[in-house]
């Protein structure tokens, strides 16, 4: 969504410009207290306006009503009193006041389209598009109602209505900047990637010092996998704004993309300086250095990020693989049953639990993991073959054989599967059941023949065995 930047205006002006309003709310208010209110209501009107501009809200409000009491059938001032109870988040108040304004002067579309946007602050959205339809049936150039209704689409997810919504307001006026920005970010959500850089192109040209166009646009580049450019597009958002992290984080992950590691460190490194509570960096930084293989500063940068964020299951799961790849299991454990109690339903901490409970020897344990795993992800062949395999170890032979059969659903060319279940067959006496297994694992691959002649050589050198496997 946009956020349009204002131009620079220095400090020192901004705050005398401040006071000249409060000198003026102030004179106005004193003319008001003494009874002379008649002789200053254009001015007053125009005051109205400038308390709006600079959002003195409630000052405002105070004018407004002033004005309602000695012209109660003017719905400009009803209007504007709305304005400004929508400016203090009184939003029911400022939907009365619309309503009164509308039957002053109904079908009016500068006070349809503030009430749309009273309703949709109101949770009432289906009411808002009806205003704001009613505003362009009224009005049908009426751009201000076109956009809000485009962008109201627009939330509501429905991207191709807003893309209608937006395009035609384009047809009427080709300058209308914030259109073709709103246009890009449907086009993005669309996967229409092509036009959405188009659409973010054409808004550049207009607001060539948007910062959040640029930053955009280097999205829509990243998802098409022109990474170089994205990146250029992240520097021209981050030379207009420096201190846009967002920007720093995102061109980080097109350098990690790159390979161009300690760039897209220092990246992130600027992200989290910039935002302290983006435990996101940290993770990125501690990924990059695991994939560096430099596993005790990835530990660091993952503890970093969960300092930041003590819920942050992906880094607890990532830590404890490092602590795990440099032996420190218990650490490595600790880290998994805190994933676990923060995400029971994601197979990946329980599959990590399962491989480290059994390399600890604790294969009962690693039984209970895989089998919570493969609840989370039944279709998951890896956990599957390792259940199997965990329990033939463990003399489980039935379940063996069922955990076996779930592999070759999933993956019916499996060769190590057939031949597992062909040994679970063996054990269990079923010898014409592990033939049949053993065939299609030697049509699946023959490299398995050798594996099996070495551990079962009694079995393999039998005239028996090789009628049944067809060999004579």
């Amino acid at each position: 969504m946009p956020i349009f930047e204002s131009g620079y205006r220095d400090d020192k002006e901004f705050d005398a410009e401040k006071k000249s309003v409060e000198e003026e709310i102030k004179r106005f208010k004193d003319i008001i207290y003494a009874g002379r209110i008649y002789e200053c209501i254009e001015s007053l009107e125009e005051m109205l306006l400038t308390c709006y501009d600079n959002e003195f809200y409630e000052d405002g409000l105070f004018f407004a009503q002033q004005l309602i009491e000695i012209s109660p059938y003017n719905s400009e001032y009803w209007l504007r009193k709305g304005n400004f109870l929508n400016g203090i988040f009184k939003f029911e108040q400022a939907l009365q006041c619309y309503n009164t304004a509308l039957s002053l002067n109904p079908c009016d579309a500068e006070i349809l389209v503030d009430k749309a946007i009273a309703e949709e602050n109101l949770g009432l959205y289906k009411t808002a598009k009806e205003t704001l339809q009613m505003a362009l049936n009224s009005d049908p150039k009426n751009d201000e109602a076109a956009f809000s209704l485009g962008i109201l689409l627009q939330k509501a997810e429905e991207f191709e209505e807003a893309v209608k919504m937006f395009s035609k307001i384009i047809e009427i006026d080709k300058e209308y900047a914030e259109a073709y920005y709103e246009l890009g970010f449907c086009y993005e959500n669309l996967g229409r990637l092509s036009e959405a850089l188009e659409a973010y192109d054409k808004f550049l040209d207009l607001e060539p010092y948007n910062a959040n166009g640029w930053y955009n646009r280097g999205i829509v580049l990243g998802r098409s996998n022109m990474l170089e450019k994205a990146i250029d597009s992240y520097d021209l958002a981050i030379a207009l704004r420096e201190d846009f992290s967002s920007a720093w984080f995102n061109k980080g992950n097109a350098l990690a993309d790159l390979g161009r590691f300690q760039q897209a460190i220092e990246c992130f490194f600027k992200s989290y300086k910039i935002d302290p509570s983006d435990e996101a960096s940290c993770y990125n930084i501690a990924n990059i250095y695991e994939e560096l293989g430099d596993l005790h500063k990835a530990i660091k940068f993952y503890s970093e990020a969960v300092r930041v964020n003590g819920e942050y299951y992906e880094a607890y799961l990532a830590r404890g693989y490092c602590y795990d790849s440099i032996g420190k299991y218990q650490l490595a454990l600790k880290d998994f049953n805190r994933a676990i109690s923060l995400s029971r339903e994601n197979a990946d901490a329980w599959y990590a639990k399962a491989d480290l409970e059994y390399s600890l020897g604790k294969v009962q344990e690693a039984v209970v993991c895989y089998k919570e795993a493969v609840k989370i992800e039944p279709d998951n062949f890896e956990i599957w073959y390792n259940l199997a395999e965990t329990l033939l170890e463990m003399g489980d032979w039935i379940n063996a054989k069922n955990a076996f059969n779930q592999c070759i659903r999933i993956n019916p060319d499996d060769a190590a599967s057939y031949y597992g279940k062909a040994k679970v067959n063996f054990i269990l006496s079923k010898t014409q059941d592990a033939v049949e297994c053993l065939k299609y694992a030697f049509s699946i691959d023959p490299g398995i023949r050798a594996e099996f002649a070495k551990e079962y050589p009694e079995i393999k050198s039998s005239k028996l065995f090789k009628k049944l496997l067809g060999e004579f």
